[in-house]
């Protein structure tokens, strides 16, 4: 999701709670405040030797130990405040990635892309989610994009002698 969808999808919904699943029905805690707001450039040269740029937002919630119980989640009203506040500051890249960095005590810090949204009832729940990480020089590294299938034999695969190792 870009960032501009990001603050679309907020605006249309200002009147409900924000909501963040982070893993399937695992949600970040209705103590969670927005601590950090990057304003990213990534310049980078992959394993093929090739130069790339993109912009990211990055958007960092974290749980507050002192709220422990709480069960009243952010309104989008006051996320969008915080977020406005930011872009004052400093502009945002509106065609930029939006990712959402987040840890607890169970799950490792993780930038996390916005898969998806839902909204129930009175709740916005941004839908979010780990992508693996890739070659993007598949072609020039000889990497084929096809599965390879190994199939089992009487043999241990990893054996001296095993033929997928």
């Amino acid at each position: 999701m870009k960032t501009q969808e990001l603050f679309n999808l907020l605006e249309q919904n200002k009147d409900k709670s924000l909501l963040f699943e982070y893993a399937p029905n695992q949600f970040v805690g209705a103590n969670y405040h927005i601590t950090e707001v990057k304003h990213v450039t990534i310049d980078s040269v992959d394993c093929g030797s090739q130069t790339d740029a993109w912009k990211e937002t990055i958007i960092q919630l974290w749980e507050s130990p002192n709220e422990i119980g709480k069960t009243e989640y952010m309104s989008v009203y006051k996320a969008m405040a915080i977020l406005k506040k930011v872009g004052k500051m400093k502009p945002y890249t509106l065609d930029a990635e939006v990712k959402f960095e987040y840890s607890n005590t169970t799950f490792n810090t993780a930038q996390l892309f916005v898969n998806d949204f839902e909204i129930r009832g009175n709740d916005l729940i941004v839908k979010l989610a780990i992508e693996k990480t890739d070659c993007k020089a598949k072609s020039t590294c000889g990497i084929s994009d096809e599965k390879e299938l190994v199939l089992a034999n009487d043999e241990p695969c990893c054996s001296p002698d095993g033929n997928c190792c």
